[in-house]
């Protein structure tokens, strides 16, 4: 992991809903020092603006799951009329996102929203570009400009800088998109310098993975604004998390990246939920509830994991909010190992469960009990830490596997309804031994 890229902070929000700091490293427009803030994660509503009721609704799942930032759609005067009921009742920042009518962006500014989402490209007429930033400028809130793959528009007095920046990146498979990119966002920058606006965010996205690591790498390079990642038209969920993941994982790995959207064609709330995990897992953000593992199944499995692990998850994220470690194993060869490192732990044996507290066995249950024990001796677990009487991530002791007992065989087998629940698989005790 590389240290997180420097940049000119920008703040978004007010004390409603508190001011939410993007990027840092640079000094902000004041001259104080900074440091950079926790990457943020944004999402966009999905339904119309203009339907107050159901976009509060919509924008309240979204900054309950985890969302930082929620943008909403402006097209119409309509979606900027319900745009101080909605502030009235959300306690997120809110983006008004414009594109082709300048007008809009004066409405929400107006309105209270508390940053823009602007394509200069889409607005040809420079004096509506400028009102738009210094309205922006005397409220007192940031830009984000884009130069995503599909919006960027070429003009004619450019071309000698793209063709200088295309031998830059002559040897690059997409060079010449590089160089419009960059061009684009020279020509951009230029328009707010002149205004002497500098609270701006940048992104430059595309539906190619490699293509969106090298954009943002290269804007990094040149450019001391804070980046938003994303990559547009990703797809469905499906495949569009590795997509994205690939690509905004490898920036951020690699110190690039302020706040992130992971886009899916689905629910806005998987975009959340998988922008925090990716935060997460790269230890960019502090974890918020349980941290599940899970081995994955194979001819040794002794429970019927799938269903196990969907109905753990499920418990862990309404009940758990301490981040804690929780291992779901399915039989005794790598479970104990693997459980090791788990605050609590449970594997198979033989259609039973074996629960473990940071190494200690606390339990042995029947297949049917694993989930409400397990749940039970979680919440045992979060309000020890509460009481500073255990710590996360303490490990006491080793498990050591013990044999096996009972049958073992196809995963898919021991999940199949006739083979799962037919007595207790036997009631032998497995003990496990201890170093």
């Amino acid at each position: 992991m590389q240290h997180r890229r420097p940049t000119r902070p920008v703040y978004v929000g007010n004390a409603r809903t508190g001011v939410l700091q993007i990027g840092g490293g640079l000094p902000n427009a004041r001259g104080e020092a900074t440091t950079p803030a926790p990457v943020s994660v944004q999402t966009m509503t999905a339904g119309y603006t203009h339907d107050v009721d159901k976009c509060v609704a919509e924008i309240h799942k979204m900054h309950a799951g985890g969302a930082d930032i929620v943008r909403v759609a402006v097209p119409e005067k309509k979606d900027t009329e319900a745009l101080k009921e909605i502030l009235k009742q959300t306690t997120v920042p809110i983006v008004a996102d414009v594109h082709f009518h300048f007008q809009r962006a004066l409405e929400a500014v107006e309105a209270g929203v508390h940053k823009i989402r602007l394509n200069p490209g889409n607005i040809s007429d420079r004096d509506q570009v400028n009102a738009v930033i210094d309205a922006c400028k005397g409220a007192g809130i940031p830009i984000r400009i884009g130069v995503n793959e599909g919006s960027i528009i070429e003009r004619r007095d450019k071309q000698k800088r793209v063709k200088e920046l295309g031998a830059v990146f002559s040897a690059h498979k997409d060079g010449y998109l590089l160089a419009i990119m960059i061009t684009k966002l020279e020509e951009y920058l230029d328009i707010f310098y002149e205004r002497d606006f500098r609270d701006v965010v940048i992104s430059a996205k595309s539906m190619s993975a490699p293509l969106v690591i090298d954009a943002y790498t290269e804007i990094g390079k040149r450019f001391e604004h804070p980046l938003h990642l994303g990559v547009t038209h990703a797809g469905p969920k499906e495949t569009g998390c590795i997509r994205s993941v690939v690509a905004l994982g490898t920036l951020l790995a690699n110190g690039f990246g302020d706040t992130i959207r992971i886009s899916y064609a689905n629910d806005p709330i998987y975009e959340v939920e998988d922008g925090l995990e990716l935060l997460w897992s790269l230890g960019l953000r502090e974890r918020v509830g349980a941290e599940l593992i899970a081995c994955p199944t194979c001819g040794r499995i002794q429970v019927d994991l799938f269903t196990l692990v969907q109905e753990v998850r499920g418990k862990l994220a309404a009940a758990v909010r301490v981040p804690m470690k929780v291992a779901v194993m399915g039989c005794v060869v790598n479970g104990p190992g693997e459980a090791e490192g788990a605050d609590v732990a449970v594997f198979a044996g033989d259609r039973r469960g074996i629960i473990y507290v940071q190494g200690e066995k606390v339990a042995n249950v029947k297949e049917e009990e694993i989930l409400d024990r397990l749940l039970e001796e979680c919440l045992k677990f979060q309000d020890m830490v509460d009481r500073g009487e255990a710590k996360l991530g303490e490990k006491k002791v080793d498990i050591v596997p013990p044999d096996p007992l009972g049958e073992l065989g196809s995963g898919w087998e021991k999940m199949a309804a006739a083979r799962i629940g037919a007595g207790d698989g036997g009631a032998t005790e497995l003990t496990i031994g201890r170093s």
